[in-house]
Parts: C-alpha cells; structure tokens; sequence
C-alpha cells in the first residue's frame, strides 16, 4: 500500500510531453486546483488527460480548460462532468502579468502536469510560445541522428 506524502513530496499524476515538442516553455508557474472531491479522489487513482488542454485568464480570475478528469469509479450518483473548466489558485499580480503576454504577444498557457503535493492537487503551467513547423521537423531529425551515433558508437564497443 502506498504511503501518504510528507508536505514537501511530490508525485506526479499526469504529464504533457506533447508540450516541449510543439512549444517553447519560456516560464512555468505552479497553482493550487479547485477541484471536487471526487476529482481529487480520480486524480489519486491517475486517471487524468492533459491532451488539448489549455489555461485562460478570465475576469481576473484563472480557468483550466480541456483537461479530462475521469468520473471516479465508486461514485454512486454525484459525480462530476469530465471536462469542466476547472480554476487554478495563483496571485493577483501573476494573473495580471500572464494576461499582459498572453493578450499581446502571442503565448499561450499550457498545462506541462499534474501533480500531487502532500494532500493538495497541484497543476505547473507552462507560459508558451508555438514552434514554427520547420523547426520542429529540424529537432525530430537531430534527435534521430543523436540516437543512431549513439546506437552505432555501442555497437562498435
């Protein structure tokens, strides 16, 4: 059986890898989830998708959209919707800054995981900005031709 956390211990619940291929990561923040408590208790179980998901700020406030928490199983009837918007706890001046590059330079806020930090359900967003597609192209054939060195250097020993 697992052990409970200690205040400081994280364990991630689920990660968007898609995110450091298709954006660059410029800033991350981390903010506290309201969640319900079958929510918290799907998330324990780690059945949570971040794919298509997204953060927006609105009336100063900040709402997760996209993410997919799944009902949880051994709920009888007051289960949640899977895909409600969900908001995120942050300061009012990170708010207010995150609105400022998002309306005017073109980023985006992207969900990189969910985590749980002792009791508390955690989310660390990521401020991006999109790749252009020639690079990422440019990136999947470097890391191609780092593995097949490397593949042919242990070959060779």
């Amino acid at each position: 059986m697992d052990r409970p956390l200690g205040r400081d211990e994280t364990k991630d619940i689920a990660v968007n890898r898609q995110v450091r291929r298709d954006y660059i990561v410029e800033e991350t923040f981390e903010g506290g989830l309201v969640l319900l408590g079958t929510e918290v208790k799907s998330c324990r179980e780690g059945r949570v998708q971040l794919k298509d998901s997204y953060a927006r700020v609105k009336d100063e406030e900040l709402w997760l959209i996209g993410v997919h928490i799944a009902p949880y199983s051994h709920a009888y009837h007051d289960n949640h919707p899977p895909e409600r918007r969900r908001k995120v706890l942050i300061h009012k001046h990170e708010i207010r800054r995150l609105l400022g590059k998002t309306e005017r330079s073109g980023y985006t806020l992207v969900p990189l995981r969910i985590y749980l930090k002792g009791t508390r359900v955690k989310v660390e967003l990521g401020l991006c900005k999109g790749r252009p597609k020639g690079e990422k192209k440019d990136e999947l054939k470097k890391r191609i031709q780092e593995r097949e060195m490397r593949q042919e250097a242990a070959r060779r020993r």
